[in-house]
């Protein structure tokens, strides 16, 4: 190859990277893409993308049951990503002849696997953040025993509303394998059940995680929250180990699961 054609093919290559009109489907989808540093590619994304605050600032496509068809459309992207969920989306994207990219984010190898292919299709490096996540699953601080948990989605005053828990085949229970623990909710059916409180006085875990967000419910009472949490007769509440953790990213499956394990592990290992 002589220098002149050598220089043709690498602006070729920049000019399609910077042509890219890339739409995300989901928050976790648009974090991968910009800590994969290809924000810039980035056109539109959904209502509930915050994070990096840059996120909020492209268009917004609507929600994850809700995407605006015809505003995706008229956005001429060249790839429109999402997650299994958003399957019947992406194909109706795919009959008008849009190239579109499905990827499952359950488990902590699903998000490693998406981050990897999401990379190929933007030609990014996916090494560091592979590593990242690694790194994090390598050096977690263990828990001294291992103990029964169970990870909850959202703090409630009142428990007979139904309380919904992390099961199997999801990275909460990745995370509570990784720090040396089972998850106190043993079947297989689900990756989220819905329990009764009999139910979890029944499964009686020894240590209760309640992951819940002031920024999106700052109206829940969270002493009186506890208290309800602390009434009924488990180890977890004999122990006095039940416990709130507030963090934006920890219900977000992306490349910051990192920080998700070395949180959760924190917790559980005292």
């Amino acid at each position: 190859m002589n220098i002149k054609l050598f220089f043709l093919t690498l602006f070729f290559v920049f000019t399609l990277q910077a042509s890219q009109r890339v739409i995300s489907l989901t928050p976790s989808v648009t974090e991968i893409i910009y800590a994969l540093k290809k924000g810039d590619s980035l056109i539109a994304t959904s209502e509930f993308s915050l994070y990096p605050p840059g996120a909020k600032e492209l268009e917004n496509i609507g929600g994850y049951s809700n995407p605006n068809l015809e505003k995706i459309i008229s956005l001429s992207p060249t790839l429109v990503i999402g997650q299994d969920f958003n399957q019947a989306t992406l194909e109706k994207l795919e009959r008008f002849g849009i190239k579109t990219l499905m990827v499952r984010l359950q488990t902590i190898e699903d998000i490693k696997s998406s981050i990897i292919k999401i990379s190929h299709e933007l030609n990014a490096d996916s090494k560091p953040l592979v590593n990242e996540i690694q790194s994090s699953i390598d050096s977690v601080q263990k828990s001294k025993e291992g103990h029964k948990v169970m990870i909850v989605f959202g703090l409630y005053e009142d428990l007979s509303r139904g309380i919904y828990i992390a099961g199997k085949d999801i990275y909460f229970d990745d995370i509570i394998k990784i720090c040396g623990n089972t998850n106190a909710y043993n079947l297989n059916d689900t990756n989220q059940p819905s329990l009764s409180y009999e139910n979890v006085i029944a499964l009686n875990p020894d240590q209760i995680i309640i992951l819940h967000s002031n920024a999106s419910n700052s109206r829940v009472n969270i002493e009186k929250a506890l208290s309800a949490w602390h009434s009924l007769p488990t180890n977890a509440s004999k122990n006095r180990r039940i416990t709130v953790v507030d963090e934006s990213y920890i219900n977000i499956p992306s490349n910051r699961v990192a920080l998700s394990i070395k949180r959760l592990c924190l917790e559980m290992s005292r």
